[in-house]
């Protein structure tokens, strides 16, 4: 398999983002870290900063690139030459939310595929949104977090606190 794009909020980037991916690149030559906007989020980083973040944890691996896309994911790939979605299932809810959007991206882009990798059982309950809510309230998150991501919501309480 050559090319496929990971899409995902990454709101922050979490150690479950970073299993799903080096997985997924043992699959495929190429893949596109893809920061998706999305308009019914409310997001602790901004598009460019998640970009970053995710740029600096992969930082020593060639086949992976990040980018942003503001658009739909089906037709970003389809641009890009992508034939794959990697999209990562932690339970039987991500299945069935994940199910739905396959479908409506075989409309859009018929010959788009989607791969569903299973969270490593170790990381399955982590969810950005859980790490969003234990930095509101100043827990420490280095457990579920890359260390940049960590030093990123280090920074924005101290920002916030100002």
């Amino acid at each position: 398999m050559k090319l496929c794009v990971i899409p995902g909020s990454f709101d922050p980037p979490t150690n479950g983002h970073v299993d799903l991916i080096k997985r997924a690149s043992a699959l495929f030559e190429n893949i596109v870290v893809l920061v998706a906007k999305n308009s019914g989020k409310t997001c602790l980083f901004s598009a460019s900063e998640r970009k970053k973040m995710l740029e600096d944890i992969f930082s020593d691996s060639s086949k992976i690139k990040v980018d942003v896309c503001d658009g739909l994911v089906a037709n970003y790939a389809s641009k890009i030459g992508a034939d794959t979605l990697v999209r990562g299932i932690r339970n039987a809810a991500d299945y069935s939310y994940e199910t739905e959007i396959y479908q409506v991206n075989k409309t859009i882009c018929p010959g788009l595929e989607t791969v569903f990798i299973p969270a490593s059982t170790s990381l399955s309950s982590i969810r950005s949104s859980s790490i969003r809510e234990l930095a509101l309230y100043d827990m420490d998150v280095s457990l579920f977090v890359p260390e940049v991501v960590n030093r990123n919501i280090l920074n924005k309480r101290k920002s916030a606190a100002k």
